[in-house]
């Protein structure tokens, strides 16, 4: 698989809400899988190197990293699956539930969930960073979680009646998939409830955008174009494009943009989407230990400049909170809606020689206006929180999220006639 600059991602599907930049490391993976069979302490070495060069942090969150490698590199491994338990043992240590590593099943499944197709039930999961809780960020909406009534912010108690508390996110994500066809039993505590969802696994394809051409719903003269993007899925900015080129000719007059619920993805899918909507202006910056910034701006190739209203909520994250704090702080939309997740820690996947891998938090993302929304998320212009009476009616019937019945969406409809009038 060649790997490549557009592999760069913000957020992952069921494995962990995350930025990553997945970086190639070992060509031959047959020849590596050799070497390291037969001298696995290599494997724990090259890790622990990776870590020394690229982490963010340059203390190793108060570890001392150097006698770390002592101790790991000083044990004996009679096979690779002890050298994967003593790397992830090792990993732990940093207290980063966003650094981790993959064995080779692990980081196909990883691969795959950025492609658009998945395997299992179709939620994102994330662990809190202060409780280590397993979070679901979002259910992928058309997916067997979805239709169960899996909802953001759910906190994942028990996986088939095993308690998650003291299981970390990559244990979880195996527990969680499975052949497609099996049930999985998820506990989630919502509030003081608990609640089981017996969910059949399946196969998921992703396409990541709908679109309708909307009339008769306002004061407004003419028609808006409503888009909901479910995630930044490798065909999600050609699904995007060609949903607004197609509502540009139909005439509407501005669009809504739905972001709730859309736990993030492959990061340049997140920039080529935000060029869209933009003409100038930067998108995102990142910053390393080093301080080094990389930027991304727009390219003066907006394919529309209608009004604009972008609504976000609790489950819009990572790549998602890269795109509405774009527009926001250009002043390009008005955001509709509550908090989002909170998300701002990037990282990069590096494949290595025996077909495992390893996530490394390397950077941090800001907003164009230098904003760091890590834990914090972004606060929308417009504030609309739903009852739960709105919460359950909109999750019982999928059909009236996008109109009238749904609060938030009247509410952007509302923001986006005074701008049309405006």
């Amino acid at each position: 698989m060649a790997i490549t600059k557009r592999g760069l991602v913000l957020g992952a599907t069921a494995v962990a809400v995350a930025a990553v930049t997945v970086t190639g490391a070992g060509i031959h993976l047959s020849q590596g899988q050799a070497f390291f069979r037969e001298s696995p302490k290599e494997l724990v070495d090259e890790v622990w190197q990776l870590i020394d060069r690229h982490y963010v942090d340059a203390t190793f969150n108060q570890v001392d990293w150097a006698s770390v490698r002592m101790d790991y590199l000083g044990r004996s491994y009679s096979d690779r699956e002890e050298a994967y338990d003593a790397i992830r043992e090792m990993l732990e240590q940093l207290e980063d539930p966003y650094t981790r590593f993959m064995d080779p099943q692990e980081f196909r499944n990883m691969q795959i969930d950025t492609s658009g197709e998945l395997t299992g039930v179709g939620i994102q999961i994330s662990q809190d960073e202060e409780t280590n809780k397993i979070l679901v960020v979002a259910p992928i909406e058309d997916t067997p979680a979805f239709d169960a009534g899996v909802r953001a912010r759910d906190v994942i108690i028990a996986i088939d009646g095993e308690s998650t508390e003291g299981m970390d996110l990559n244990a979880a994500v195996t527990r969680i998939r499975g052949p497609v066809g099996s049930s999985v039993t998820l506990t989630m505590q919502r509030g003081e409830k608990l609640i089981d969802f017996e969910i059949e696994r399946a196969r998921i394809e992703i396409h990541p955008v709908r679109y309708t051409y909307q009339s008769d719903q306002s004061e407004i003269e003419g028609a808006i174009g409503y888009i909901r993007l479910t995630q930044f899925s490798a065909n999600a900015a050609a699904e995007m494009r060609q949903a607004i080129q197609d509502l540009e000719g139909q005439g509407v007059i501005g669009y809504i943009l739905d972001l709730r619920s859309n736990p993030g993805g492959l990061l340049y899918s997140s920039i080529d989407i935000a060029r869209m909507w933009l003409e100038d202006g930067n998108i995102v910056s990142t910053v390393d230990r080093q301080g080094i910034v990389d930027e991304e701006a727009a390219n003066n190739r907006a394919l529309t400049h209608l009004p604009l209203v972008v609504l976000v909520d609790g489950g819009s994250a990572s790549a998602s909170e890269i795109l509405s704090g774009a527009l926001q702080d250009n002043e390009r939309a008005v955001l509709v809606g509550t908090q989002t997740f909170g998300k701002r820690l990037v990282q990069s996947v590096r494949s290595l020689p025996d077909g495992s891998g390893i996530t490394i938090t390397e950077s941090k993302y800001l907003t164009p206006s230098g904003r760091d929304i890590n834990l914090l998320g972004i606060e929308p212009d417009v504030l609309v929180e739903l009852t739960e009476e709105d919460r359950e009616a909109l999750s019982k019937d999928r059909g009236k999220i996008g109109t009238l019945e749904d609060p938030q969406y009247s509410r952007a409809l509302d923001e986006l006639s005074a701008q049309v009038r405006g």
